[in-house]
């Protein structure tokens, strides 16, 4: 019987994409040179945030697009095969099962080769056991954006790292924070179902509340689009947290980095508008695949931190690591006043 997804196929897709873009010739970065930089990061987000990773020091790599296909589509699989079993013993129709496996390889590889000449940095919490992370950074993007917008590399490489730690900061710094993710992750997985019946009754039921299912698109892609009650339930949690994660990394970046990075808001300006210009068709793909509802993450949580701060001092975004009910979901990130309501929280007074 053939998998849900066909890995190698997602890989001959994505590096396909990936080869494209053209790596700039110019220049090279080695994962040495970020060792010391880490540490500084590292004592930064402690000294801004309280969080520091019970893992010990962070060990940068450096890696190129290609690289960075393979790592993640190998923590895909450590995460979905599990769960790809369980749907292997339920399946029953072999011939659709290949061809599902082919469509969400073609969607995975579209993803990961057009993100691959994009992506910075990326925190993986997926290559080992709990006792092991890794920091990547893709040096031919660093290094084209360097050439490309004269950024001062030091600065550029600190203020990539800073966003970059600060994740993994949250992720084993806050005792319980890896295990929820991962189980909410998990149990979103285990309510698929690759029959498609269950996948075209999901679909009639999208089409008969088509704003909701154009909300959904926009947040998740075609897998929002499709998912049940119950994953619908998940994937706000998994949109509020990442949400949360992605915009405390982004204002962490600036803060923590404030006396050491002048041209901090150059960048930040820059790669805004970079997030923007995106082609129609470019643009679709995001939007199908979820990539989207990501890069929307990255606005709603920084606005919702913005927000909360504003009205509760700095200090309030601490609430947010005590314990996992205090997570602000999907809609009290879009409505910042909701979750500091239900969380008591009195305003600061000027």
């Amino acid at each position: 019987m053939a998998a849900p997804v066909d890995w190698k196929r997602a890989e001959q897709v994505a590096l396909s994409i990936a080869a494209r873009h053209p790596a700039p010739a110019h220049g090279r970065i080695t994962s040495a040179s970020f060792e010391s930089l880490a540490r500084i990061a590292e004592d930064r987000v402690q000294e801004t945030t309280g969080l520091r990773s019970r893992l010990g020091p962070a060990h940068v790599q450096v890696i190129d697009r290609p690289q960075w296909i393979r790592a993640n589509i190998g923590s895909f699989q450590k995460l979905l095969d599990p769960v790809m079993q369980q749907w292997t013993e339920k399946s029953s129709a072999r011939r659709t099962t290949a061809i599902g496996g082919q469509f969400a390889a073609i969607e995975m590889g579209v993803m990961l080769g057009w993100m691959s000449s994009r992506v910075l940095g990326q925190y993986d919490l997926l290559v080992g056991d709990v006792d092991d992370d890794a920091v990547y950074l893709v040096g031919p993007n660093l290094l084209g954006l360097e050439h490309r917008f004269g950024f001062p590399c030091d600065e550029f490489r600190l203020w990539v790292t800073l966003h970059e730690l600060t994740h993994r900061a949250q992720f084993t710094g806050v005792p319980w924070m890896r295990a929820h993710f991962l189980d909410l992750v998990t149990r979103t997985l285990e309510l698929a179902d690759p029959d498609p019946a269950a996948l075209l009754a999901a679909t009639r039921e999208a089409m008969r509340d088509r704003d909701a299912a154009r909300q959904r698109l926009r947040d998740g892609g075609v897998v929002a689009v499709v998912a049940t009650p119950e994953q619908r339930v998940l994937f706000g949690q998994i949109a509020g947290l990442m949400s949360l994660l992605e915009g405390h990394g982004d204002v962490v970046m600036d803060r923590a980095g404030v006396d050491l990075i002048p041209s901090a808001s150059r960048f930040a300006r820059v790669l805004r508008d970079r997030r923007s210009r995106v082609s129609p068709l470019g643009r679709l793909v995001q939007r199908l695949v979820g990539l989207e509802g990501k890069l929307n993450q990255y606005v709603a949580g920084e606005r919702f931190i913005t927000e909360i701060e504003t009205f509760g001092g700095t200090a309030v975004v601490d609430q947010c690591w005590e314990r996992i009910e205090n997570l602000p979901s999907l809609d009290e990130i879009r409505q910042p006043q909701s979750w500091l309501d239900r969380l008591g929280v009195e305003q600061r007074v000027a």
